[in-house]
């Protein structure tokens, strides 16, 4: 009984996950979770080890990092909503973080990571943490201090799985904090945006409200990062949903050079993949304008 479900459940997210890219007017039609299903990108899905329970009850997700023969298990609780859940972007991203850590002379990470300042440890802060699974992998892959943060709602999960990796993490020379931040908010970025290095976030642009918030925090975070001499740089993991996207990558170019450094590839029966973008400052040239550091 338990493995016809898991084959039924299969078979619904796959049919979902090849779903073309909807127009703005056809949307709201669509159950918006079904589009964020996890496990049809590219996603190296033997490095996953679900843990599936009764419906409405916590899920664990256990990722096997294989850099460092260890396992980093992170709780779902679906019942109460997006950011209670894994999406396809952040499992990407922590394969792409494991297989930095194994090969990095191989990895889209590595011109970013060898081109930020040395510090030890690295400063990372990570937007829309959601479950933590990215920061998380960070902060054990990369031997950083991670900052991972979310809305006030969702922090006890995500210190819920903190603790519950901070072991693993101490380990490898890592720390994880939880702290809460809300997009477009200047006090939130004033506490949160100094000593940062890295910025990284996973599937945050699919709501188009909240396209504006983003993009203001991450130029409250392009300041208060050039006041300490540093450009921003920000590593953001993607599975395109909504033609309408492209306002956000818009707006985005205006102020940031952004360029694609990975791209899953596409499975069959989907029709697009999770991609992860560089967003770096640009910096005014000698008449005024900004060009691509």
């Amino acid at each position: 009984m338990e493995s016809e479900q898991r084959e039924r459940r299969r078979r619904k997210e796959k049919k979902m996950m090849s779903l073309p890219l909807q127009d703005d007017d056809e949307e709201n039609d669509i159950d918006e979770a079904k589009m964020l299903l996890i496990g049809e990108n590219g996603i190296d899905n033997e490095s996953l080890s679900p843990a599936h329970l009764r419906d409405g009850a916590p899920e664990l997700q256990e990722y096997n990092i294989r850099s460092i023969e260890s396992t980093v298990v992170i709780r779902q609780l679906t019942s109460q909503g997006l950011s209670f859940q894994l999406w396809p972007a952040a499992s990407t991203f922590v394969t792409l973080l494991d297989n930095y850590r194994r090969d990095p002379s191989s990895s889209p990470l590595t011109a970013t990571l060898s081109s930020l300042t040395k510090s030890s440890p690295l400063n990372i802060l990570e937007l829309g943490s959601g479950t933590g699974a990215v920061g998380i992998a960070a902060a054990v892959t990369l031997s950083a201090n991670v900052t991972v943060t979310d809305l006030p709602h969702v922090l006890d999960n995500l210190n819920f799985n903190a603790e519950a990796n901070a072991e693993v993490v101490a380990r490898f020379g890592g720390e994880v904090h939880v702290e809460p931040l809300r997009w477009g908010e200047a006090d939130d970025v004033e506490v949160l945006g100094r000593n940062v290095d890295l910025i990284l976030a996973s599937d945050v642009v699919y709501h188009d409200h909240l396209y504006e918030p983003l993009l203001e925090t991450l130029r409250l975070m392009m300041a208060a990062m050039q006041l300490e001499g540093k450009k921003l740089i920000f590593l953001m993991a993607h599975l395109r949903r909504w033609k309408k996207e492209s306002v956000f990558f818009k707006k985005a170019r205006k102020l940031f050079h952004v360029e694609v450094i990975h791209s899953d590839v596409v499975q069959q029966g989907s029709r697009i993949g999770v991609v992860v973008y560089r967003f770096a400052t640009k910096q005014p040239n000698q008449n005024g304008r900004l060009v691509s550091c």
